[in-house]
């Protein structure tokens, strides 16, 4: 059989396989396009200078090795160097590098000699001086899909997630695009997603990466004149994982790199993972053609936990820290911080320390003086959920039947109750209020804090009710 530059590079990747990892293979042979055999010189064409060096640095014995049980004792190897200018409209042009012991090649196009010893490092993950093959993916084991509470919340955006993790770049959800408020797990989705990539499937390379550090990484490689080898860098990644996408705004420059990335991972079947605080259709400062790629896939969105979910999220990290409180004090925090979940766990933290530093008991008092202390923002404000489970509690009624549609005497006189203290305590809008006690609306709440506020000038039981109730409310 007449050996062909095909395959005496496939016969060398058989030997090569076998003596490196799946993922150094993956990332610096797979790559590699064998372009011409002529006289016992076989020429590969690699994607950038970065790559040559790195081959040369890492592997050149191995690559001797393989090229003489080929070739024979004759046989050398040369290096055809793509460098792609992906930022104006200059044509690619190729550079051929005779490499030691091999033929020269003289092309007369270049004016310039190449420094071949730059000390500069290509990957923006690798810290000068530290050798690393493997692409580190920069994720937090901690966010895994255990640890992330499921609510109908974040039930579409965290299903989907799963769905791309099982088969990553080969669902419909390509990119997949997480938004959502601040706090509220977006980035603990996308960190689980990329753990269970790396779980399933280990020969893939995941990289985590925030806008913020993608645009420094940029401004870089521009200032060291790497544009290409950056850029080849991210189109070598199987799952690439942005956070915060939103703060590309205004980037120009970064937000064109960006789409040239993003256009060759997804044309080649690779996973898109991206975050923001607000869907495509509302980010300001971004280009449309980037925009409309953010809407090729899926666009999920995570909302404010509900009651239910918060004293999930809580049990939850009760359980994996070994800590024991009891039900009042869990209940009290999921009812009083209602905002995200951050502030939740924020909260939680603090009483944790608050006990341990003054060596005192977790009690619902403690609670509440903590949460006045620490979380004034959102403790000031009593939630609608609480006030409902403090009248509840207080006049023995399950929360169901407070906001069910019965006309039982007592069940009204609760719910009307629960809906004066919400106007007199919250900024919620009337209808809001309606909504949260059986969905009622902005008239029967009025009605219901008139005849609370009569009942209370004529009946003195009933004004006693009110003002044990509003003690066991105040949080001062």
């Amino acid at each position: 059989m007449e050996k062909t530059h095909d395959n005496v590079w496939e016969n060398c990747l058989h030997i090569i396989r076998d003596n490196v990892s799946s993922q150094s293979f993956k990332t610096w042979f797979e790559p590699i396009k064998p372009l011409k055999l002529s006289e016992n010189i076989l020429t590969i064409q690699v994607p950038s200078q970065f790559f040559y060096e790195w081959l040369e640095e890492h592997y050149i014995t191995l690559l001797k090795k393989t090229i003489k049980k080929e070739l024979g004792p004759e046989g050398k190897l040369e290096y055809s160097i793509i460098m792609e200018n992906s930022f104006n409209s200059t044509k690619p042009y190729t550079v051929k590098i005779p490499t030691s012991n091999r033929k020269d090649v003289k092309n007369p196009s270049v004016a310039m000699p190449i420094d071949l010893n730059k000390s500069t490092i290509r990957n923006p993950f690798i810290i000068p001086g530290l050798k690393k093959v493997n692409v580190e993916s920069q994720l937090n084991p901690n966010y895994s899909f255990e640890n992330f509470v499921e609510g109908d919340c974040n039930r579409l955006a965290r299903s989907a997630g799963f769905a791309v993790s099982q088969k990553p770049g080969g669902t419909a959800f390509n990119p997949l695009l997480i938004y959502g408020g601040v706090g509220l797990g977006k980035t603990h989705l996308a960190h689980a997603i990329g753990l269970q990539i790396k779980n399933l499937h280990p020969g893939k390379t995941v990289l985590y990466v925030s806008s913020e550090k993608f645009t420094h990484q940029f401004i870089d490689a521009v200032k060291n004149n790497n544009q290409n080898d950056f850029v080849h860098f991210y189109q070598m990644i199987d799952v690439l994982i942005i956070d915060d996408v939103q703060f590309f705004a205004g980037k120009d420059k970064t937000q064109d790199v960006f789409f040239h990335i993003f256009n060759h991972l997804h044309q080649t079947g690779k996973q898109l993972v991206l975050t923001a605080d607000k869907p495509p259709v509302e980010m300001q400062g971004m280009e449309q053609r980037l925009l409309s790629r953010f809407k090729w896939g899926l666009s999920a969105d995570l909302q404010v936990p509900g009651l239910e979910t918060r004293i999930a999220i809580l049990e939850k990290k009760l359980y994996i820290d070994g800590i024991e409180l009891t039900r009042d004090v869990i209940e009290y925090l999921a009812y009083s911080i209602t905002t995200n979940i951050r502030e939740l766990e924020g909260a939680y933290i603090s009483l944790l320390a608050q006990a341990s530093l003054n060596k005192k008991a977790i009690t619902l008092e403690l609670a509440k003086n903590m949460i006045d202390k620490f979380v004034k923002n959102t403790a000031r404000e009593v939630s609608i959920d609480y006030i409902q489970k403090v009248v509840c509690d207080y006049f023995d009624l399950p929360i169901e039947l407070l906001k069910s549609k019965t006309r039982k005497r007592e069940v009204v006189q609760a719910r009307q109750i629960a809906m004066f203290f919400a106007k007199n305590m919250t900024k919620s809008s009337l209808a809001t209020i309606g909504m949260h006690c059986g969905g009622k609306d902005h008239a029967t709440v009025l009605h219901a804090c008139r005849t609370v506020n009569n009942l209370m000038d004529t009946d003195k039981r009933f004004r006693a009710y009110i003002e044990e109730l509003e003690k066991k409310l105040s949080i001062q």
